[in-house]
């Protein structure tokens, strides 16, 4: 007979802390995929004016500012993962976990929409 391994809830992929993680490893991904794209894009600003001239008419396009918005989003998302582990590791917040996963995603949220609005603006 197989016997059943109870794990802790804390290892099930269902606790936030788990999407956490996820969300962390993915945002980290996001960004470094982002990198090579942002790098090309100076190295042609570089380049001539009518270089520039295009990448500006390129970043313009809706589809470009959403993506930026993602990206906003993305880098507070890792930001705001990156200092709750800092506070599970030196035990500060260990028994709020829950509450500082919200606030790392209601930072990312909130400035991923302030981003926007700016855009919207300006």
């Amino acid at each position: 007979m197989s016997e059943t391994v109870s794990r802790p809830v804390w290892l099930s992929r269902a606790h936030p802390g788990w999407v956490a993680f996820a969300l962390h490893r993915l945002s980290g991904l996001a960004l470094a995929l982002f990198l090579p794209l942002h790098f090309w894009a100076l190295g042609r600003i570089n380049e001539n004016e009518a270089a520039f001239d295009s990448v500006l008419a390129w970043s313009d396009h809706p589809l470009v500012k959403l993506a930026e918005t993602g990206l906003v989003v993305a880098l507070a998302l890792h930001l705001a993962g990156g200092v709750r582990l800092l506070l599970v590791e030196f035990a500060l917040w260990r028994s709020r976990q829950e509450a500082a996963i919200a606030g790392a995603f209601g930072f990312a949220v909130a400035a991923g929409l302030l981003f926007m609005l700016n855009a919207a603006t300006g």
